[in-house]
């Protein structure tokens, strides 16, 4: 069966608000459509899925990454936080915060294989 799901890959976190906001509004757009939406976050972007990883992120004229962040867990989104990143960074499962789940790159391989769709904000 086709993967009908949208991976929105997210690289930056609260160094580059805006490169870290997009993506997000993206994939909330994309499940409150009744897209099954999943924002990737790779690189800095892993600590956004930890505990006050999003606290004061704001890019003027975007929304504030927190409340989007919520929003989007809530109309069924889902944050992936790569292993490969969370591991050198020393983030564990106890720092995720809820809507987050750190998945390996098999996981990732496997959707993509499977017809996932990947968008990536540079």
């Amino acid at each position: 069966m086709m993967s009908e799901r949208l991976i929105f890959n997210c690289t930056h976190g609260k160094e580059d608000p805006e490169r870290a906001t997009l993506p997000f509004v993206a994939a909330n757009i994309a499940a409150t459509a009744g897209q099954e939406a999943v924002v990737l976050c790779t690189v800095d972007a892993v600590w956004l899925g930890t505990s006050g990883g999003t606290d004061g992120i704001a890019q003027e004229g975007l929304p504030i990454l927190d409340d989007l962040y919520q929003e989007f867990v809530e109309n069924g989104g889902q944050v992936w936080l790569c292993g490969a990143c969370t591991k050198p960074r020393g983030i564990g499962e106890e720092q995720v915060r809820k809507g987050s789940t750190i998945v390996g790159a098999a996981k990732v391989v496997e959707e993509i294989v499977a017809g996932a769709k990947t968008i990536a904000f540079a």
